[in-house]
């Protein structure tokens, strides 16, 4: 699995009261620090890389440069757990492989823009299709990973393909300044991100927030792994 360097640095997370589509639960705009570096997957997982983690396929959609989905939160952590057990004694000290957290995942996102997406703000969705699988260009099925133009930090499908696992239990964000946050201590859903092949446009944008039950498969959820410094988790 190809993994892309996050430069530690601070960022605004969520959207401003005046970006087209914004949703309520994109604010208040919170400062965060991510202190340390940490390394994202370049793509999301494949179904590749699952069978070669975990044995069994349980994605709908079939192939193998495909984004494995159809897999549940307990199911991503645990393919995270796994692999740091077969990548043990190979890690960088003091980090491991886990799911990123909300706050790693808009700024890898984002890397280094305020727009609504990372390529602009796009304010009609004419330049989405060269960046993103959505509803607007692919209403039947999950696609190959990496097909569509990356960001400013070699991330693939941050908006669109399959929706993305995050680590936090979904909650309000606080505002003010934070260093690191790791979410509520505690909730009934966990934050997915980036939107996904069958969904409107607006649902990738960089800011866009939803959540999902953890014990749920679902075709048009996936997920990608982060190298993350162990105090994160």
């Amino acid at each position: 699995m190809e993994m892309m360097p996050i430069p530690a640095g601070k960022f605004v997370m969520g959207s401003p009261a005046g970006e087209k589509d914004r949703d309520d639960d994109e604010g208040p705009q919170t400062t965060v620090t991510i202190s340390k570096p940490f390394w994202l997957g370049k793509t999301e997982v494949t179904q590749a890389q699952w069978k070669t983690v975990m044995g069994s396929d349980p994605s709908y959609w079939k192939g193998n440069y495909l984004p494995v989905e159809s897999v549940t939160w307990f199911d991503a952590v645990a393919f995270c757990e796994k692999l740091n057990e077969m990548k043990s004694g190979s890690l960088f000290a003091g980090y491991r492989y886990t799911l990123p957290t909300e706050a790693q995942w808009e700024y890898a996102c984002r890397a280094g823009t305020s727009t609504r997406f990372y390529y602009g703000d796009d304010a009609d969705y004419s330049q989405l299709e060269k960046y993103a699988w959505y509803a607007g260009n692919c209403p039947s099925k999950t696609h190959t990973v990496g097909a569509r133009a990356p960001n400013n930090w070699g991330l693939h499908d941050m908006h669109g393909n399959v929706w993305e696992w995050c680590l936090d239990w979904f909650g309000d964000y606080t505002g003010g300044s934070v260093s690191d946050p790791p979410g509520p201590s505690s909730g009934q859903d966990r934050v997915i991100r980036g939107g996904g092949w069958n969904f409107r446009a607006d649902y990738s944008r960089s800011a866009y927030r939803n959540y999902y039950w953890t014990d749920a498969p679902y075709d048009s959820l996936g997920f990608r792994i982060a190298l993350s410094p162990v105090h994160v988790e």
